[in-house]
């Protein structure tokens, strides 16, 4: 069944449900299924967009809230048992690596204890990090106080431009949606390897701010 179809059907409820599965970490296509429900509750009037718009909201919210629980509660530990039993991760045939361990957990909480908030807004609007920005946030600790803001902010904000631009610019949006993501996904990726390249030259810096934040055994 395609997007349109579910939108037909199911209406709101095909909207919260996969825009709160995108947010989750499941890789489906949430933001395709709020542009499709706008340009639908434009072209028929059969939805109304204010509740197209509050259910997108909460999709998001409630999606982005667990995704954050399930790397909270589940992928720092396992991190951390990883990092404890030096359990070796393999990279190619003969080589192996063991980039979890206690130095680099502590360099990315400290990161997104900093940075998390940027991350998580900007996230909403950029389809890769839509879907695991949440549970990152949730793997390195991040506040949930301050992950809640920034994520209650950015997906009320992401859900009122898609919803009310595709109410009203339709099919419009609707071909325009691909070169945007393009766009945001391509500059995404600049800044990824820009942060990486400047992650590693200051590595030992943000190692040594890390242990004066977090002193001591993690726990």
């Amino acid at each position: 069944m395609s997007i349109s179809q579910l939108i037909a059907s199911f209406g709101y409820l095909a909207v919260f449900v996969l825009v709160g599965a995108e947010s989750l970490g499941v890789p489906l296509p949430g933001e395709t299924a709020l542009i499709t429900a706008a340009i639908y509750a434009g072209h028929t009037h059969r939805l109304s967009p204010w509740l197209i718009f509050t259910v997108a909201s909460a999709g998001a919210i409630v999606g982005d809230n667990i995704g954050y629980w399930i790397g909270n509660k589940g992928g720092y530990r396992a991190l951390l048992a990883i990092e404890r039993r030096g359990v070796p991760i393999w990279a190619g045939r003969w080589r192996r690596v063991h980039p979890v361990n206690e130095r680099n957990l502590k360099v990315a909480r400290y990161l997104f204890d900093r940075h998390g908030a940027k991350v998580v807004f900007i996230g909403r609007f950029v389809s890769l990090l839509r879907t695991y920005a949440a549970f990152l946030a949730g793997v390195t600790l991040m506040h949930w106080r301050r992950f809640f803001i920034a994520n209650a902010s950015g997906g009320i904000i992401w859900a009122a431009i898609y919803t009310f631009l595709g109410y009203i610019a339709g099919a419009a949006l609707e071909r325009a949606s691909g070169t945007i993501s393009l766009i945001t996904g391509i500059i995404a990726a600049m800044l990824i390897v820009t942060g990486v390249i400047l992650l590693r030259r200051r590595i030992d810096v943000l190692a040594k701010r890390a242990e004066e934040a977090y002193p001591g055994p993690l726990t």
